[in-house]
């Protein structure tokens, strides 16, 4: 499987940060509990189990599009299965949807099992737990809060989740 991941600027990476570590200090999930190196606030673009040929060359080419002005908003929750990703929103623009559009024409359109990528199923958001129960997601979303961080999107990165190998595009 492999991920383009859009990477935020020092001020959003910084606040997803402490999210994360509020997060876990009040004894909650948290994408920070996450050992790896590789581990790091993003924005999925998108997820293949594929990748078309040349496609790392057309997403570098594609990083030249950045950065990118977001605003990282309050607190989202999705489902996942019975439990909930809590997760901060990025504000959709316009540039923004034409980036993961661009992104979308270079490495296809998603199989159905990756169809929340698709250019009209895409909701660009920073994740800051997994697999939290109901009772969870209430506690937590007392502990993040709702402010929002206005910043830039600056950096592209392809992650292949077999090889657990990051390429920095940008």
């Amino acid at each position: 499987m492999f991920s383009i991941e859009a990477l935020p600027d020092d001020g959003i990476h910084t606040a997803v940060l402490a999210d994360w570590q509020r997060l876990t200090d009040a004894g909650l999930p948290s994408a920070g509990r996450h050992a790896s190196e590789s581990n790091r606030p993003h924005v999925t673009v998108a997820v293949r189990d594929d990748l078309v040929p040349d496609a790392v060359g057309r997403l570098v080419e594609l990083a030249d599009g950045l950065p990118l002005t977001c605003r990282v908003g309050g607190a989202v929750v999705f489902p996942a299965r019975d439990r909930f990703v809590l997760a901060r929103p990025v504000l959709v623009t316009a540039d923004l949807l034409r980036f993961h559009a661009r992104a979308v024409a270079v490495i296809g359109t998603p199989p159905e099992h990756y169809a929340v990528t698709a250019v009209d199923r895409w909701t660009p958001h920073i994740t800051l737990a997994r697999r939290m129960t109901a009772e969870q997601v209430g506690r937590a979303l007392a502990v993040v809060g709702a402010a929002s961080v206005d910043g830039r999107l600056t950096g592209l990165r392809l992650w292949d989740a077999e090889q657990k190998v990051v390429t920095l595009l940008r």
